[in-house]
């Protein structure tokens, strides 16, 4: 990708690796649109981020799928276009599959896949009518191999891996670029919001998440496999190797994945 000056919405822009991405393409002087759903805490990163004037705040709730056209037109219209969509909003989950509840399964679905998709799908069209634009989605190594007391959160990230290889192919020819970025273990409130297996949040955090790669650090490599035009991007730790053991050891894989969890 080029190193002009692009318009980008991000999901999830309120904490974490979405408000640091703000704050650092904001430095580079990109027109940002920031989409969350707690306001106030969009109007703090917003207040964060150089040349204020350039970034939009679009509160908006991924579960609501049926409000994604609205919301698309209106981003769209913000600063008449929108180069890239970061799908980075998203949930995760901390319970036994013996221990969760459907509703938790379909909550997942819902904000992680579902609700994705969705706001893909509403902006696709302005991406084709133009001929070109590019989706970039937050996944998750969970995307690529499975872990204890995840189940559903990589069920869900597993389906977006597979919806978004689909667009690739089918809209590569139309100018649409597609990104999938894989973090590992991130600085990030994830673990106190991971749902448990009645729906309520976990409330505290993981001690692999709290060693995990900072939120800056994750923007700037971020960042730069987007501009490479990378297809997926694994970014953490050592946790990064599962993604060749699934590959070419996945019974070994399997083995150290228990080692590493209480179950």
């Amino acid at each position: 990708m080029a190193s002009e000056i692009k318009t980008i919405w991000i999901t999830g822009a309120s904490s974490g690796i979405g408000a640091a991405l703000a704050r650092l393409l904001a430095q580079e002087g990109h027109r940002l649109v920031l989409s969350g759903r707690n306001t106030e805490k969009l109007q703090r990163v917003q207040g964060q981020c150089e040349s204020g004037e350039n970034v939009a705040i679009l509160p908006m709730d991924l579960g609501a799928s049926e409000t994604m056209p609205a919301l698309a037109q209106k981003a769209w219209e913000l600063f008449g276009g929108i180069d890239i969509l970061i799908n980075n909003a998203g949930i995760s989950q901390r319970s036994l599959i013996s221990d969760t509840q459907m509703a938790v399964y379909r909550q997942l679905i819902e904000v992680n896949y579902l609700g994705t998709v969705a706001l893909t799908k509403a902006l696709l069209p302005y991406f084709l009518e133009r001929g070109k634009g590019s989706f970039v989605t937050v996944t998750s190594l969970m995307g690529k191999f499975g872990s204890p007391l995840r189940s559903g959160y990589c069920g869900a990230k597993h389906a977006l891996h597979g919806f978004f290889d689909v667009l690739r192919m089918e809209h590569q020819k139309d100018g649409i670029e597609v990104c999938l970025i894989c973090p590992g273990f991130v600085q990030t409130e994830i673990a106190f919001n991971a749902l448990t297996g009645d729906g309520t949040a976990q409330d505290k955090q993981d001690k692999a998440t709290e060693a995990g790669v900072p939120p800056e650090e994750f923007a700037k490599r971020m960042w730069k496999a987007i501009q490479k035009g990378k297809w997926e991007a694994y970014i953490g730790g050592r946790e990064t190797s599962g993604i060749w053991l699934k590959r070419f050891f996945p019974k070994l894989l399997h083995r150290v994945v228990l080692r590493s969890q209480v179950v």
